[in-house]
């Protein structure tokens, strides 16, 4: 039995008694109105409209100045302990919100904040306020003119589960350990952005050589409508709004008409938001025609000539751009006009240029924005280089030089001999020497070479031996082929040796599977590997080459694939086995350093949060007093 069993056990055998905020609060009231003009750097530190941001505490960015606080018509302040409510807001959720204030400095609430005070655990509190249930009950305010209220008598009436103390206690240990290790990993993907953030910046920094046009001259500009009267739930259209763009499309409302339509390749951007908000110049890049529809103070830019300007690169240039944020005054809402966006300055590069830019942000934009690729601050970092070490070691080529010399035609025929093969390899250990790798083609170093063809009257759903196909290459298999049949034909056709890389030559084209020595048939011409003896290259090295895809791939017939020819032409640089040990060595590292910790970290967090919300609401439902 936990200690908490043995606390409810104790101290409550026969359920918890539910109360409202009404009757457990010792006082509740309002905040006092704070204007615009006193709100200042320097003073007693207040809280108003917005800022309530965390389960228990907020952040004082604000204060009231020592002067101005004998104007305020009866200052109400809030202390360590006081549960705070934001009661005006965007959206039900907003005044959803709710937190304990643990800090020890008196403070000052604004008019959009209700203080209680109260004898209860100040994190317990938080914490069953976070509830579903308790949301439920805090969000019921009305709208008015645009804007979602709530009021005292009905925070007064949100009911809580309220047990004893030693209880209270015992259930904010438990879930502040969930909450701790929660923020530790969401701290390390934060700064993993921040760094994105930088390295962004640094890339779209352009010196004076560069020559800067006004954004009007690159792009047209419209603006969105109100869509109020027209949202509803099951509408054809998304309404693309401040919050659809800062949460990057997961906050979504539907409209039943597209009063503004969206088409692809239109660049959004977020033209109001609260002081020091989050969402001011946010971009969002639409990739469909026809479905998303444009809400007011959003602007859609799109660019007026794509011979000369890429889409993705301006798109990246103008998110949250800091001569937008200029604006931001840090007390007022911040409204861009439409001149403001269109006069700013936008540099004039060629578009090889620009695509190459786009390019390195899309893949950082990856690494930082897909919760799939969660990493931690370093990762980020690693990931760079490791993409960096694999893309400039692999294309290294020896001023140019190739060897030509058809070894896969000698192979195929059987007609070459030890002697000949001892002189091809000398010629390249001769190159590598002389020019530190040479260039290569890959059917110099093996034969193209594929299964036995398997009908499909040859395989079964339930077999001995797993029969992949490129629907399942790399996948659990879905077909079987006979014990009887795999020997006979593994025995009499090319089959892979363990460490071969298999390549998909259609479907997701230049997959590949290290082949793991197991037993198992693949399908023809759609399955093929290089049959490699590891004398000139090591297939550990080959893998790597062809994550750069070094293959021109034939489109011209129905579907597009990897002919044998397409593969046997490609060439890649090989410099010394001992090069090639070393350069493995140091991708595998980067490749388990980046992928190992790529793939947990995110799921860990997925985890732990799920555990949170379990035992917080599990904490926090009892049985009612009969």
């Amino acid at each position: 039995m936990s200690k908490l069993d043995e606390l409810i056990q104790e101290l409550c055998p026969n359920g918890v008694e539910y109360k409202t905020l009404g009757e457990i609060a010792s006082d509740i009231y309002r905040g006092s109105g704070i204007k615009r003009d006193q709100v200042a750097e320097e003073g007693t530190p207040c809280v108003r409209y917005g800022e309530i941001y965390t389960t228990y505490g907020v952040w004082f960015d604000k204060c009231v100045s020592h002067t101005d606080i004998d104007t305020i018509t009866n200052p109400k302040y809030f202390d360590h302990g006081d549960i705070l409510f934001a009661i005006t807001g965007e959206s039900v959720e907003d005044i959803a919100k709710s937190c304990a204030y643990v800090g020890h400095e008196r403070c000052l609430a604004g008019g959009d904040i209700v203080v209680l005070k109260h004898k209860q655990n100040p994190k317990y509190l938080s914490y069953a306020l976070a509830t579903t249930e308790a949301k439920q009950q805090k969000s019921k305010g009305k709208v008015k003119s645009k804007v979602v209220h709530s009021s005292v008598p009905a925070i007064k009436e949100i009911t809580v589960p309220v047990p004893p103390l030693e209880v209270q206690c015992e259930i904010v240990r438990i879930l502040d350990n969930f909450t701790e290790l929660t923020a530790e990993l969401t701290a390390e993907l934060t700064a993993r952005q921040k760094q994105y953030t930088y390295y962004r910046d640094k890339l779209l920094s352009f010196d004076n050589e560069v020559i800067f046009k006004p954004l009007r001259e690159v792009a047209n500009f419209r603006n969105g409508k109100g869509h109020e009267k027209s949202i509803v739930a099951d509408g054809k259209y998304i309404v693309v709004n401040s919050k659809f763009i800062s949460t990057n499309g997961m906050v979504q409302k539907y409209s039943a008409t597209q009063l503004e339509p969206l088409y692809v390749d239109d660049i959004l951007m977020v033209m109001s938001d609260l002081p020091n908000g989050r969402a001011l110049a946010k971009c969002f890049l639409v990739d469909e025609d026809d479905k998303y529809t444009l809400n007011q103070r959003i602007c859609a830019l799109s660019v007026k000539d794509k011979t000369e300007f890429s889409t993705k690169f301006l798109y990246y240039y103008l998110n949250r751009n800091p001569q937008f944020l200029r604006f931001d005054n840090g007390v007022d809402q911040t409204n861009l006009r439409k001149d403001d966006i269109l006069n700013i300055k936008v540099p004039i590069l060629s578009l090889s240029v620009q695509e190459r830019l786009a390019y390195v942000l899309d893949n950082f934009d990856a690494i930082c924005s897909d919760l799939k690729i969660g990493l931690p601050a370093e990762i980020e970092a690693r990931q760079k280089q490791y993409e960096f070490y694999r893309d400039a070691l692999l294309t290294y080529a020896a001023t140019g030089k190739t060897i030509l010399t058809d070894r896969q035609t000698d192979r195929q025929t059987d007609r070459q001999t030890d002697r000949q093969t001892d002189e091809l390899n000398g010629l390249i250990l001769l190159c590598q020497y002389v020019f530190g790798a040479v260039v290569v083609e890959l059917g110099f170093i093996g034969k193209v070479s594929m299964c036995k063809r398997i009908m499909k009257a040859e395989t079964s759903a339930d077999g001995e031996v797993p029969f992949f196909k490129i629907g399942t290459f790399g996948k659990e298999p879905d077909a079987y082929i006979s014990r009887e049949k795999f020997e006979e034909y593994k025995a009499a056709y090319s089959y892979p040796n363990k460490g071969d890389i298999l390549i998909s030559a259609a479907g997701t084209i230049g997959r590949t599977v290290v082949f793991d020595g197991e037993d198992a048939y693949y399908q023809d011409s759609n399955i093929v590997w290089i049959a490699n003896d590891e004398s000139i290259v090591l297939n550990r090295y080959l893998y790597y080459c062809y994550q750069l895809q070094p293959w021109n791939v034939s489109t011209g017939g129905t579907i597009a694939r990897l002919y044998n020819d397409n593969i046997s032409k490609a060439k890649i640089s090989v410099p010394s086995i001992e090069e090639q040990k070393r350069m493995i060595s140091i991708l595998d590292r980067f490749d388990v350093l980046c992928n190992d910790i790529s793939s947990g970290l995110p799921a860990e967090i997925e985890a732990r949060q799920k555990q949170y919300e379990y035992y917080r609401d599990k904490l926090l439902s009892f049985k009612a007093v009969d």
